[in-house]
């Protein structure tokens, strides 16, 4: 599969089963999140009406109409002074990872997201030991914005978070 053939494009109702499955292999397989239950798939329509109200993006990478990943941009705190600011998930098929359709996705998350009015981007990171996310947002030009020791705790262990942060406007 080479990323070209991927459509990256808005989620619609119909993925979210996708979304779901893929998502619940992280939460119960890996610590790279740190839910401990799976969303339902009407949990991820009541986040997908969500974001589209705050008119923030959740796309899909969509192979040959079968949902292969996504990405979204959600708030990244509650508090009003926050407004400009959001946090980006991206997830992919276990079976889908280091193929490119991360960069596709996060690619296609910066510009919806500085149109939507966002001006700064935040990406929380587990610290597993793998450097595929880090490097992910490294070549977008996000950049170290700290560590938080120990704040996960999950399937027997502490897990640090890294931040990363990058500007979606000059202003």
């Amino acid at each position: 599969m080479a990323v070209s053939e991927a459509v990256i494009r808005p989620a619609v109702p119909a993925d979210l089963k996708a979304v779901a499955e893929i998502y619940a292999h992280y939460v119960s397989e890996t610590v790279i999140t740190f839910d401990q239950t799976p969303p339902t798939v009407a949990d991820w329509q009541g986040r997908l009406d969500d974001l589209a109200d705050r008119g923030l993006p959740f796309l899909v990478a969509d192979l040959n109409d079968e949902v292969v990943g996504y990405a979204y941009a959600g708030p990244w705190r509650p508090k009003p002074a926050y407004r400009y600011t959001v946090e980006d998930s991206i997830y992919l098929a276990p079976d889908r990872t280091g193929r490119g359709l991360g960069g596709a996705l996060l690619g296609a998350l910066l510009p919806r997201c500085a149109q939507a009015g966002m001006r700064q981007m935040i990406a929380v990171i587990a610290d597993t030991g793998n450097g595929a996310s880090t490097a992910l947002h490294e070549r977008f030009g996000f950049a170290p914005a700290g560590r938080l020791t120990g704040v996960g705790h999950k399937h027997g262990r502490s897990i640090d978070t890294l931040l990363m942060q990058r500007a979606l406007t000059t202003d």
